[in-house]
């Protein structure tokens, strides 16, 4: 598939796994998010961090805040991201509930706070994934940006339902495969079998 045809697929996709995701169940979705949870604490138990990037909750993605309380009471800073430069990296600010928090890109919530940490682990919220661990997102490029400029390169954990596989998303050059994906499904970890 030529570049043109994947960009046009790529934004057929989105759209139709978007509405997919919107149109779970909610009670369906919540045992969804039970199981990505404590998928994710077992991921996320194993590694030696501090902290944690997650990402406000958008279009009917898994909420990782919940998860996040857990974690900050064993010690880790949570972190969300938030655009400072359209064509650079995010940049990530500690968050606590209740912080003064300013509207971003797409009206997601940031903190107003510019007090900016590195995280050990990023979630990135998937609109499509691959049997590769390739993401397909929302089309900026923020996630593939932030972890090429980030040294050393965060532990990238890809996080959504299993409705949203695809065989392929036709990644580009600039894509960068998560280290593991995690649905309500499985957990996997990049190059294991699918």
């Amino acid at each position: 598939m030529n570049d043109a045809a994947v960009k046009v697929w790529r934004r057929e996709q989105r759209a139709r796994l978007i509405a997919l995701r919107l149109a779970l169940d909610p009670a369906l979705r919540k045992r969804h998010a039970a199981a990505i949870e404590a998928a994710l604490l077992q991921v996320i138990g194993s590694i030696t961090g501090e902290v944690l990037g997650i990402c406000w909750p958008f279009k009917a993605e898994f909420d990782a805040r919940p998860l996040a309380e857990r974690l900050r009471g064993s010690g880790w800073l949570i972190a969300l991201p938030a655009v400072v430069d359209k064509r650079g990296a995010l940049e990530y600010r500690l968050w606590e509930p209740g912080m003064a928090m300013a509207s971003g890109v797409y009206d997601i919530p940031v903190p107003e706070a510019r007090n900016v940490v590195r995280p050990d682990v990023v979630l990135a919220p998937l609109v499509g994934f691959d049997a590769e661990n390739y993401r397909l997102g929302y089309g900026g490029g923020y996630f593939d940006r932030t972890l090429a400029a980030l040294a050393p390169r965060p532990l990238a954990v890809g996080v959504g339902f299993e409705v949203q596989r695809l065989d392929s998303v036709y990644p580009r050059p600039h894509d960068i495969a998560m280290d593991v994906i995690v649905t309500e499904a499985q957990c996997r970890r990049r190059n294991a079998n699918p």
